[in-house]
């Protein structure tokens, strides 16, 4: 006898606890390996590792996410993905906030895990908790040494978020040229070593505001009392949060007017049903 399908409020608790998990996973890949870098780096005159392992971890942490969460919520791990694809592909408008609350929520609780488990590495690295190594957790204008303003990181959240969603939007498009045998992940995974490598510069890449808010909160709480605030004593958290809702709405708008009217309706495939936009 066939299970019953699940209840649409089940469905909701299931899909937001994917969140939650997917996210909590890239977050304990990507600060854990900041942490490393940063602080651990600090004591053993850069020994463990640098911006390319960096790049690469977040990466391989958007991988591993995605294939832990993307059979049950569809994998956002990202309120800028899950707003565009409201804005852009049908997503319930319903459902953006508490995706939104389970990607913090699970960054939250991934960057309290690496706060606790490198509080030894934190403390001698620097026993005054303060930008040095608050860059673990969150992001700031230039990584917190570069003359970079807020003006100017903004526009990096934008640009780089737009040019993450673009391309999402591409790697899952079933009319376009999709990566086959479930290498999408994998795929999306080199996009975020991809901007990691160039873009993040300006303003350490969050392109996420699940990413940086959720470990901000959890650095705040935890001794990083200027976590709100950038190196030059302004409030800058607002900044990964804005800028990336803007420029995925910016990637998917792009995407729909450059790309979308221009794709071959594909025939159907077996096992796979082409999707167009609504």
């Amino acid at each position: 006898m066939p299970e019953p399908e699940p209840t649409s409020k089940a469905r909701l608790i299931g899909e937001l606890s994917a969140e939650f998990a997917g996210t909590m996973i890239l977050i304990l890949f990507g600060c854990g390996v900041v942490a490393q870098v940063v602080a651990g780096g600090a004591l053993t005159n850069g020994g463990l590792g640098d911006h390319d392992s960096i790049a690469w971890a977040w990466g391989l942490g958007v991988v591993l996410a995605i294939y832990v969460a993307a059979r049950v919520s569809g994998a956002h791990i990202n309120p800028a993905v899950t707003l565009a694809l409201a804005a852009f592909k049908g997503f319930p408008w319903s459902k953006v906030l508490p995706y939104a609350v389970a990607q913090t929520a699970g960054a939250f609780v991934a960057a309290l895990l690496v706060r606790w488990n490198y509080t030894e590495v934190l403390a001698k690295a620097d026993p005054g908790h303060t930008d040095k190594t608050e860059i673990v957790f969150s992001t700031l204008p230039g990584n917190g040494g570069l003359p970079i303003s807020q003006l100017g990181a903004f526009r990096d959240q934008i640009i780089g978020t737009a040019l993450l969603v673009l391309l999402v939007f591409a790697v899952t498009d079933l009319l376009n040229t999709p990566p086959g045998a479930n290498l999408a992940p994998f795929i999306i995974g080199l996009v975020v070593v991809a901007i990691g490598m160039a873009w993040g510069t300006d303003a350490g890449y969050a392109i996420n505001p699940a990413r940086d808010f959720g470990p901000r909160l959890a650095a705040f709480l935890t001794g990083y009392g200027g976590a709100w605030r950038d190196q030059y004593g302004d409030l800058y958290f607002w900044v990964p949060i804005a800028g990336p809702l803007i420029g995925g709405l910016v990637g998917a708008l792009l995407y729909r007017l450059l790309i979308t009217p221009h794709l071959p309706v594909a025939e159907q495939q077996p096992g796979r049903v082409p999707a167009p936009d609504k």
